[in-house]
């Protein structure tokens, strides 16, 4: 019954009326999230109709991403839910299929279909409205998280990060912006940005410096506004935890000429964490989010202090340093 239901709604996505193609892609999107659930069944997995299923899916919703603008959002939506959910698997020399825990890959086995999706979401984002685009963030986030997809190893990573991180930068709609550092902040380690983790870092600061500078915000866009500079910290953080894992001489000069921004901003984020705090003790409200706050700080302002005592500001390293033994 089930892939009777996807069937019709393929043969729906054909359909001559807008309207229905509309309809029908939207189902798309739903089935490709509730798929997930269904593949981790035991009785659905590894049985022959998985693949099928999928490649069917697949192919319908990269077709989609040449419609309408209605129709695209949806498709990019679906592909984006295949994207954190499906594995892919690799093959040595001798085409023998490996697990996908085995630490000796040498290739990817139809990774065909990888390709053609972010070549997708890279042709409608730059083509797309701004559902289209939002979407596209929400997709590269969902393919960022998929742990089998090595971005470090992917020709197309540097383009989509360069997207994302323009998105960030000239995008008029917030609510853009605020998707496109969300999925910066998805890989979790400097590697699996590849060449592209200076530039990530660079991008995030930059954003944050000129959106501290900004204080021109109309009522529409205060709401958002806060959003993004709660999105941006959480990234800038996230990213500050990484660099003093990161060699890379490049990196360490950046981070030197915008020491003092950082260390203000740093310094700004302990204030208002410790008015948090204070808040939280009088009503005896204290959350295991706050803790999470706190300890990436901690991360951060100990990783730059890492990284400013080797490259000759010891000085404020070690003020760093005292001001992290405040925040815990």
């Amino acid at each position: 019954m089930y892939e009777n239901f996807i069937l019709a709604v393929e043969a729906n996505t054909r359909d001559p009326l807008i309207s229905v193609r509309i309809t029908a892609s939207w189902s798309l999107a739903n089935l490709c999230e509730a798929l997930r659930y269904r593949i981790g069944d035991r009785s659905f997995e590894g049985s022959n109709t998985t693949s099928q299923v999928v490649d069917t899916l697949i192919e319908c919703a990269l077709r989609l991403t040449e419609d309408g603008d209605k129709v695209k959002a949806n498709a990019v939506r679906a592909l984006g839910s295949i994207s954190k959910y499906v594995k892919l698997q690799y093959q040595t020399s001798n085409h023998e299929v490996l697990p996908l825990h085995h630490h000796h890959l040498s290739c990817v086995v139809d990774s065909s279909w990888l390709e053609r999706t972010v070549q997708a979401f890279i042709s409608s984002v730059t083509t797309g409205n701004v559902k289209v685009q939002w979407n596209v963030c929400h997709a590269l986030s969902n393919l960022f998280s998929n742990e089998t997809v090595k971005l470090q190893d992917m020709d197309w990573a540097p383009s989509v990060f360069s997207i994302l991180l323009l998105l960030l930068r000239d995008a008029s709609n917030l609510k853009i912006r605020i998707q496109a550092a969300a999925a910066l902040a998805v890989p979790a380690t400097p590697l699996a940005y590849g060449r592209s983790f200076l530039d990530v870092v660079k991008g995030v600061e930059h954003t944050l410096q000129s959106l501290n500078s900004d204080r021109e915000t109309t009522p529409t866009n205060f709401k958002y506004k806060r959003s993004l500079e709660n999105r941006l910290t959480s990234t800038m953080l996230h990213r500050l935890s990484l660099v003093s894992s990161c060699h890379c001489d490049a990196l360490t000069d950046f981070l030197l000429k915008k020491a003092s921004f950082l260390d203000e901003w740093l310094r700004g984020l302990c204030v208002t964490l410790k008015e948090e705090d204070n808040a939280s003790r009088s009503s005896d409200t204290s959350t295991s989010g706050e803790k999470q706050k706190k300890e990436l700080i901690s991360k951060a302002i100990q990783s730059l202090a890492r990284i400013l005592g080797a490259g000759y500001i010891p000085e404020m390293a070690l003020k760093l340093q005292e001001l992290d033994s405040n925040v815990n």
